[in-house]
């Protein structure tokens, strides 16, 4: 199956609450492609509503790693942080999102919360 479909899939499913299935239809991506940068995301973002916030933290963590651009992971990851009281780190990524695209919204509102 095309990877574009599978990656549609496992977001619908992981936005419907299906987080085993979308696991399902991520997996099989990255099997295919282990540095799917939004694959990997989207397997952290399942972590972390799973309630598996260290290994949510350190997939996403990976994922900037790996993708310093990728500024919806940064975000994510910077609000995974801040929910975790890691405010220090949740505001240098925030920082980090407003240098990349300063008219983020979600990133301006969080902001406020950061010195």
């Amino acid at each position: 199956m095309n990877v574009d479909v599978l990656y549609q899939q496992g977001f619908q499913a992981r936005c419907e609450g299906r987080y085993g299935e979308a696991r399902q239809y991520l997996s099989q991506i990255l099997v295919v492609n282990p540095l799917h940068a939004d694959a990997q995301w989207q397997m952290g973002l399942i972590q972390g509503f799973e309630g598996d916030f260290d290994g949510s933290i350190e997939t996403l963590d990976r994922v900037v790693a790996a993708n310093p651009l990728h500024v919806k992971a940064r975000y994510d990851l910077a609000m995974t942080q801040m929910m975790l009281g890691m405010i220090d780190e949740a505001c240098a990524n925030f920082k980090e999102v407003l240098r990349l695209d300063p008219t983020h919204e979600d990133a301006l509102r969080q902001s406020v919360y950061c010195n």
